[in-house]
């Protein structure tokens, strides 16, 4: 499920871990770990604050 940022549709990490049958912790230790196969803009970090 992609949802809508300032324009820009967003796959959040929990909907992406998902689609590959993994926990979320495995999609964000693929992105620390690997950061060379992810392109620029890939990652975007988002506060959600109440």
């Amino acid at each position: 499920m992609s949802i809508e940022i300032r324009g820009q549709k967003v796959l959040l990490d929990r909907d992406i871990a998902s689609l590959y049958g993994v926990e979320t912790k495995r999609i964000n230790e693929a992105v620390k770990n690997n950061p060379d196969r992810f392109p620029n803009g890939y990652l975007v970090i988002i506060f959600c604050l109440i």
